[in-house]
């Protein structure tokens, strides 16, 4: 694959790191020295800024890798295409915000009864709104010119750390109030769109400058409605990864969004590995589907070839998560109160992994000519999922927050594949999801039966003798997975890169060896 490989590990290997940092900060620090409700306000409030950030985004993302092929010239300003990623935005910013204080009354009495500390802070998730936003529109320009890698270090590291040392300054060590920490949320991110945009100046590959050459009378028509289409999509998109949290924020109060946050934060690992992917990939299957005529052999084999990297990549992470799960809540600071969202670590997970695997089709979809039907798919996303939350987290409680979650999924994907495979003519599935599935199933079983076999021996075993158990246990369960996959021939890439690592493992034995 290529620089689509290189790039995608260099930008896997900081979403991990990010990982790392996020689990300390999340499960060590946050659990330890901050009240479930600071951890419910501090997610909530991010959510807020998120859905506010990506509406007035105006759907300049998909929009920019979408026209791209049209302003591509080998320039530095692409005839003018980075000047609009940055105006736009700016419009939608200051549109959004008049709506904002339009609404400011229904949202304060949404939350005044169960979260009123969220009413308090709601007016800190504007700035921080309008920093992310620019943090992601720098990013896609990144992703333009196929280099991720820093922008993903900046997001998935110098923000975790950041926002890290706030949360200690606060809880550990007392240096700053609540206020505090706040404004050190805002201060972050700020920092970090001023990080993306250095960092494309330093590379001396883009230019700003603005070039009205271009704009034609119908690329300009066609631009508006691809526009006009994005934002009412994005109106839905943009709510769907927030609409669990504000439901259980406005019925069940921030105590429980401080749960719910922990648990969507571990199911949220494994689609850690598609961002990096899907942020390379998806400039090539626009070119692919854009070509006259469209090439939809080099499309498909894109989509399938993504498609199965993340379902295995996926459910191997899934699979290890939840084979510890129970350990996991064991060890973690004041883990008998988070471990009520065990269960909606597993409906989350699942419902990540199957859009991890498949939302790639809409990514294809957007960028042909029917492209203003996903929006109708969209629609019926939002719908059910609203519907679902407001009925079920009354009688499951986060629970039901969660199955929402996953039923509103599967409905949108099963319409979503259906409708690609018949308009496009490109569909994500082949014999090789099914070894997938078999090597998970292998794994489950061997899990267990090494359990029971444990069980049998050391039926009371101490903390300390699980946690080495689960170690090895662990081990195992990866190592004959990683066989499984290799030995059966699962996926190229994957074993392309084994080779490639055996390959190098081998040279340095050897070149030891003549020392």
């Amino acid at each position: 694959m290529g620089i689509i490989a290189r790039q995608s590990i260099k930008g896997t290997i900081a979403t991990y790191i990010g990982v790392l940092v996020g689990f300390i900060t999340t499960f060590f620090i946050l659990t330890s020295y901050l009240t479930a409700e600071e951890v419910g306000l501090t997610r909530v409030l991010v959510d807020t800024a998120t859905l506010f950030s990506s509406l007035a985004l105006l759907g300049t993302g998909s929009s920019t890798l979408r026209f791209y092929p049209y302003f591509k010239d080998g320039s530095r300003n692409q005839q003018g295409l980075y000047f609009w990623t940055l105006i736009i935005p700016f419009v939608g910013f200051l549109l959004f915000l008049i709506c904002f204080f339009a609404f400011k009354g229904l949202i304060v009495r949404a939350f005044q009864d169960k979260s009123p500390l969220f009413v308090n802070y709601i007016y800190f998730a504007l700035p921080i709104a309008f920093f992310m936003l620019y943090m992601t529109v720098f990013e896609t320009n990144a992703t333009i010119l196929e280099r991720v890698a820093v922008p993903r270090m900046i997001r998935e590291v110098f923000i975790r750390v950041s926002l890290m040392v706030g949360y200690l300054l606060y809880g550990l060590w007392h240096v700053i109030t609540l206020d505090g920490l706040v404004v050190v949320f805002c201060a972050t991110y700020g920092i970090g769109a001023l990080l993306n945009l250095g960092y494309l100046l330093f590379s001396q590959k883009i230019s700003f400058k603005p070039d009205f050459r271009i704009i034609t009378p119908q690329l300009r028509r066609d631009f508006l409605l691809y526009t006009l289409f994005l934002v009412t999509s994005a109106l839905v998109s943009a709510v769907m990864p927030t609409l669990s949290s504000f439901f259980i924020s406005a019925k069940m109060g921030l105590v429980f969004t401080g749960v719910y946050a922990i648990a969507n934060y571990i199911a949220t690992m494994v689609e850690i590995p598609s961002r990096s992917l899907n942020a390379i990939v998806q400039p090539r299957i626009a070119v692919a589907l854009r070509a006259t005529p469209p090439d939809l052999p080099a499309a498909t084999r894109l989509y399938q070839q993504v498609s199965l990297n993340q379902l295995l990549v996926g459910m191997v992470i899934l699979i290890l998560i939840w084979i510890n799960i129970d350990l996991f809540f064991d060890l973690l600071p004041n883990g008998e109160q988070y471990a009520a969202g065990k269960w909606v670590v597993l409906i989350l997970a699942t419902s990540k992994l199957i859009t991890s695997a498949f939302a790639i089709g809409g990514s294809a979809l957007s960028y042909t000519r029917w492209y203003y039907t996903s929006l109708i798919f969209t629609l019926i996303l939002m719908v059910s999922s609203i519907l679902l939350n407001n009925y079920l987290i009354p009688i499951c409680g986060i629970e039901g927050g969660a199955w929402a979650t996953l039923g509103s999924n599967v409905i949108y994907n099963v319409l979503m594949l259906m409708y690609v495979r018949w308009r496009v003519g490109t569909f994500p599935f082949s014999r090789g999801q099914l070894k997938v599935l078999a090597v998970g199933l292998l794994m489950v079983v061997l899990n267990y039966l090494m359990v029971f076999a444990v069980g049998k021996f050391f039926p009371k075993p101490s903390l300390w003798f699980r946690v080495g158990e689960a170690v090895v246990r662990t081990g195992v369960v990866a190592l004959a997975g990683l066989l499984m996959v290799y030995y059966g021939k699962v996926s190229e890439d994957v074993n392309g890169l084994l080779r490639k690592a055996l390959a190098r493992i081998r040279s340095r034995s050897a070149g030891g060896e003549r020392r």
